[in-house]
């Protein structure tokens, strides 16, 4: 049986001064990524992290609406573990910014509960692939602080691995490139764009995560037909619209005054998709959208016997550079050349955030769900439906998350879905 995957990556670079020889080598094999000292992680310190991610989840969402007007889509955890690792060597204000954006937990609750998702999400099972990375590509010879980069391998399995940026930079792109395309199964090409390393890049953190599965109860192909998918009321195209009439199959699942909300679960039950589908548009939902909104609407659900579902197929590519995003929400410092502290990481020269760079790809189908997304951070020196039927023939949003913690891992919105 033919799966579909789910990929996010994230990539951080920062800039300084200086040159030496490059090793160009992998930190890892990028499909096995090491494990973290989750050493005193708990239950409850999971969900305060979990908690913080999906508070950042909405924060950023809120701001990527402002200036996009069609389809969304992110991994809101990449974006988090990248800068997870940034934070690790920030100090005064730059830490504090960051830490209030991200609304991280003290660091003690943070780094063994982060550690403990992060290996949850390696674990392995036997009815999906689910796996995320970190690594440090690190301008040979540049001098970072050891407990810096023991930390990050510790508490983030961030392994550390040199390049010359000084004088092999495109190489050192490409380097770094091939490793995140191999650790998304060739979904996330080309995550930096030529021209945003240069001479001055000493340090890059990535991330990615991989997602491979498929549905509980599949759509039948034979069912898909070309219906009308309203974008606005008189904007109206023509896609492929997933049906199904469940018999046996009882689904999560709420009708509510201003939408319905839909889980679909992916075979293996840790994974699911949650659909918001407005009863009228997305602006009657997306302005008090947040994390303990969505716990509201969750609390609310029921296994319910549901006469049909219909879904529309869609494939689509994003790519975002979130540096405005990220001031506006409270973290101009670090982008500051001036005022930006990373004394965490290195003491011998002044670093800060140049670029913040995000990539993604999603693609639903009959089968499943296969997406993409990366992270790259750089621094430098319509009418109601019947309450037993769900169609989603007008814009909606979705979100992937790990069933038992809420874990939000990517987020979207689909507007239009024949882009």
């Amino acid at each position: 049986m033919s799966k579909k995957f789910l990929l996010t990556g994230g990539i951080i670079l920062f800039a300084g001064i200086a040159t030496a020889a490059a090793l160009f080598l992998f930190p890892y094999e990028p499909k096995q990524p090491p494990k973290a000292d989750d050493t005193g992680s708990t239950s409850q310190g999971v969900q305060e992290v979990v908690n913080a991610n999906n508070k950042f989840t909405f924060n950023l969402y809120s701001e990527l609406k402002k200036s996009e007007s069609g389809n969304i889509f992110y991994s809101p955890y990449s974006i988090s573990a990248a800068l997870t690792m940034t934070y690790e060597g920030a100090k005064g204000q730059t830490a504090d910014e960051m830490k209030s954006v991200f609304h991280f937990p003290e660091i003690s609750t943070l780094r063994p509960n982060f550690a403990a998702i992060y290996n949850k999400i390696n674990k392995g099972a036997k009815d999906y692939e689910l796996r995320t990375g970190n690594a440090l590509w690190v301008q040979q010879n540049y001098p970072l602080l050891e407990d810096y980069t023991n930390r990050v391998e510790k508490y983030y399995g961030g392994k550390a691995a040199n390049l010359d940026f000084a004088k092999e930079t495109e190489k050192s792109r490409q380097t770094i490139n091939s490793f995140i395309e191999e650790q998304t199964n060739n979904k996330i090409k080309d995550l930096i764009p030529s021209g945003v390393l240069n001479s001055l890049t000493r340090l890059v953190l990535t991330n990615a995560i991989y997602f491979k599965g498929t549905w509980e109860w599949e759509f039948d192909k034979s069912n898909t037909r070309e219906q009308d998918f309203k974008i606005t009321p008189s904007n109206v195209v023509k896609t492929p619209m997933m049906y199904m009439k469940p018999k046996k199959a009882r689904f999560n699942y709420s009708d509510l005054e201003d939408l319905q909300i839909l889980e679909l679960p992916y075979k293996g039950g840790k994974i699911s998709m949650l659909i918001l589908l407005p009863t009228e548009n997305l602006d009657s939902i997306e302005p008090a959208l947040t994390a303990e909104k969505l716990s509201e609407y969750k609390s609310q659900m029921q296994e319910t016997k549901l006469d049909a579902i219909y879904l529309p197929k869609f494939e689509f590519d994003t790519k975002y550079t979130l540096n405005e995003n990220l001031k506006a929400l409270g973290m101009p410092t670090a982008f500051d050349l001036s005022s930006a502290d990373f004394s965490g990481m290195t003491t011998t020269e002044k670093i800060w955030i140049d670029f913040v760079i995000h990539q993604a790809y999603v693609k639903v189908d009959e089968k499943g769900t296969e997406a993409a997304a990366a992270t790259a951070v750089s621094g430098m020196i319509g009418s109601a439906m019947p309450r037993n039927v769900f169609k989603a023939d007008h814009p909606f949003i979705f979100l992937i998350q790990e069933k038992d913690t809420g874990n939000i891992l990517f987020l979207g919105r689909v507007v239009n879905p024949t882009l």
